[in-house]
């Protein structure tokens, strides 16, 4: 059930009926999670929604 709850999710986002707030609650993703999976199914995301900023996964992450 998870994952059609988060395809749906991503369907709304996608189609702009759900903030990504909203489709993050809906998928029981935290709105970073729901980002990663956004990006990694070519979903772009809407950038005035978010403070919330994820690296692609192909790139490693550093400590300052």
């Amino acid at each position: 059930m998870h994952s059609t709850a988060l395809a749906t999710a991503m369907t709304l986002y996608r189609s702009g009926t759900l903030t990504l707030s909203q489709a993050a609650t809906r998928s029981g993703y935290s709105e970073k999670e729901l980002t990663v999976a956004l990006q990694r199914h070519g979903i772009t995301v809407r950038e005035s929604e978010t403070t919330v900023r994820v690296a692609p996964a192909d790139t490693p992450a550093s400590a300052d």
